[in-house]
């Protein structure tokens, strides 16, 4: 049996480290769908235009920190 140097094994992502990636692969795409939303359904939801593409304009880790769980 061959032996397994455990110094020369790959190092193991932090656990939840999935998670928020995931999260923050959500969230940019939910932002990208913002932005494309016409006006009357910005409007609907109380958003103007420069709301909305400011709100896209955020990097996918800048989030209120309320969203994580």
């Amino acid at each position: 049996m061959a032996h397994i140097d455990r110094l020369s094994l790959p190092a193991l992502p932090r656990p939840g480290l999935r998670r928020r990636v995931t999260a923050m692969l959500a969230l940019a795409r939910q932002r990208r769908q913002l932005a494309r939303l016409d006006d009357a359904r910005l409007a609907d939801l109380g958003l103007s235009r420069a709301e909305a593409e400011a709100e896209a304009a955020r990097a996918p880790w800048d989030a209120p920190d309320h969203w994580h769980g």
